[in-house]
């Protein structure tokens, strides 16, 4: 893990494991627009990411393809 990273995931770490014990029971209402708003979330960043790919994807196969072909060596001649 990169050293600039690590007060963040403490930070983080520290919330996660101390929010259980501070939470209480929240009697809310969540009203029918609540659902249609997640859904429209969820549904954005769904097309935003193909549309970021779309963008992308000759560099993201270039990559791929690097990643993936053998490499050739060439000795060259040996004195």
């Amino acid at each position: 893990m990169n050293r600039s990273h690590r007060p963040a995931f403490a930070a983080i770490a520290l919330a996660g494991l101390i929010s259980p014990i501070l939470l209480q029971l929240a009697y809310g209402y969540l009203d029918p627009g609540t659902g249609s708003y997640i859904l429209q979330l969820i549904l954005g960043g769904l097309l935003g990411g193909l549309f970021a790919i779309g963008l992308f994807w000759k560099k993201v196969i270039a990559f791929v393809k690097r990643v993936l072909t053998p490499r050739k060596h060439d000795a060259g001649p040996k004195d």
